[in-house]
């Protein structure tokens, strides 16, 4: 991986932070309170031991209304409605497995009860469990709320955005426009929908949204790294760092605000990238992510030992990553290691054969080593991803001349002197000295 295909990799990794799918109420449970439950809307009677346990969950007395429900169900176990409450009673206290459970059995003794299933479904999606949060989110969408707040769907609808926005960026941004259906547009809305923008290839849509979160709230740093890492992406550098040392300024220690400068320096070789990413691999000494990007531009600032220290200390922890294996052996070669880099390099090339830059560094540091056949194999390997340049011609060139395969290596000697154009003096002098001597 090439350092500014690297760096946008890094900028993108940072950008969204990891959190909750399911958006919070008021409550600390995602549920609907029992007091809109759609359950309310039955025409029987509510038994007493349930309205108690309502009126002690309206004043987020758990204890009351475990006390109250508790002995209720043991009576009666196939209540939704008690069971709902006894779910919402357990999720507002972090009880999730029995609150999933609970959830469950009053779905399973009403499967149309709309605030069971919505209740299961963003308990399951603040657990990650996306696959089985799913269904029970759509299935709301489509039940009748009955007296319980029909906005809640926006809930749901929101939250199945978040579910699909990586599988299905289409979907998710339906499911978006189905939320706003029911509420207005939130800064997380039109946030999430640069995001889906941006996944769909809809890169002006999705700046324009990022910069509609800006006018409203100047400060908002997932909005200026997501309009940045946009830029970053378009190569428009000095528009990414103006917009990033503004946001810098109101935030100065966010690490994504700064990876992302960093990148935007580095890449217009400025020699600012190096202490910035210095002091943000300080801050975050144990961020593999920040400490790749550091050895990247600690290599194309020259010091390959520095780089190559902090690439053995990623390899430690993964040590048959391919692009840190190239990233290592690229530095072994500066530092005319050759025979560690060969080995290196052929390791990568056998854990990934698809790697161009592993098969490039096999055939240069083969061809150094006396190893034509190897450079040979790893010119023919590497020539099914990426077309030839000068470099590999040479390499091929010099390669059948080693094997004195005459014919072999003048044809490619000659198209190495097509490609040079005068780039390569020293080596379009010893192709012409070769073919003078070939094709006598």
């Amino acid at each position: 991986m090439s350092r500014s295909v690297f760096l946008v990799f890094l900028s993108a990794a940072l950008l969204i932070p990891a959190g909750a799918v399911a958006q919070q109420s008021s409550s600390s449970s995602g549920a609907p309170p029992p007091s809109s439950s759609a359950s309310a809307a039955s025409t029987q009677p509510v038994p007493a031991e349930v309205a108690a346990a309502e009126a002690a969950i309206a004043g987020s007395d758990w204890k009351t209304a475990e006390a109250k429900l508790d002995p209720y169900l043991a009576a009666h176990p196939d209540d939704a409605r008690a069971l709902f409450d006894a779910g919402y009673v357990a999720d507002a206290q972090d009880r999730l497995d029995d609150a999933a459970a609970l959830y469950r059995r009053a779905i399973a003794a009403n499967p149309k009860s709309f605030e069971a299933h919505i209740s299961l479904g963003l308990l399951l999606a603040r657990q990650n469990k996306f696959a089985e949060a799913r269904p029970e989110l759509v299935a709301s969408t489509t039940l009748d709320p009955g007296l319980a707040d029909p906005t809640l769907k926006a809930r749901a609808w929101r939250a199945l955005a978040r579910i699909d926005r990586d599988s299905d960026p289409a979907a998710a941004s339906n499911d978006l426009l189905e939320a706003l259906k029911f509420t207005p547009e939130t800064l997380s809305d039109t946030l999430l929908a640069a995001e889906l923008a941006e996944k769909t290839g809809q890169f002006e849509a999705s700046a324009a949204a990022y910069r509609r979160v800006l006018d409203k709230d100047p400060q908002s740093i997932p909005a200026s790294a997501g309009l940045a890492h946009l830029l970053i992406l378009r190569k428009q550098y000095p528009e990414a760092e103006t917009l990033l040392r503004a946001a810098l300024a109101k935030n100065p220690d966010d690490p994504t605000l700064t990876a992302q400068l960093a990148t935007v320096l580095a890449d217009q070789d400025k020699a600012e990238a190096l202490p910035l990413l210095q002091k943000l691999h300080d801050a975050h000494p144990a961020d593999p992510a920040i400490a790749r990007m550091l050895a990247a531009v600690l290599a194309d600032a020259g010091d390959f030992a520095g780089s190559d220290q902090l690439y053995l200390h990623l390899l430690a922890a993964t040590p048959d990553d391919p692009n840190l294996l190239v990233a290592h052996g690229q530095n072994l070669v500066r530092q005319a290691q050759l025979d560690k880099a060969y080995a290196v390099f052929d390791r990568a090339t056998q854990i990934d054969p698809a790697n161009t830059d592993g098969w490039s560094g096999l055939a240069f540091t083969a061809s150094r080593t006396g190893h034509p056949d190897v450079t040979l194999h790893a010119l023919a390997m590497r020539s099914r991803y990426s077309p030839e340049n000068a470099s590999t011609l040479f390499l091929w060139a010099t390669a059948y001349d080693s094997l004195h395969q005459k014919s072999q290596a003048a044809a490619y000697y000659h198209r190495f002197l097509d490609a040079a154009g005068g780039k390569f003096p020293n080596q379009e002098w010893q192709a012409r000295q070769r073919l003078q001597i070939l094709e006598k």
